[in-house]
């Protein structure tokens, strides 16, 4: 995958991830203690991976200009 194309997809993987955070702690505000696995899954590795897409590309990216 390109940069170009890879960049979308790290952004809107993180937004996602950070959206679920923010519906955990709203959820645990309002008094949920039991979340879903698959909601606290969600939360933690989705905002890694985009930022971790979102470095690869830049990176790919910075080099392709190089050459």
């Amino acid at each position: 995958m390109t940069a170009p194309k890879l960049m979308p997809l790290a952004i809107g993987l993180f937004a996602v991830g950070v959206l679920a955070i923010i519906a955990v702690f709203v959820l645990f505000a309002t008094g949920h203690s039991d979340l879903p696995v698959w909601l606290n899954v969600i939360a933690t590795y989705l905002p890694a991976v985009g930022l971790g897409l979102g470095i690869i590309a830049v990176i790919r990216k910075a080099r392709q200009k190089r050459s």
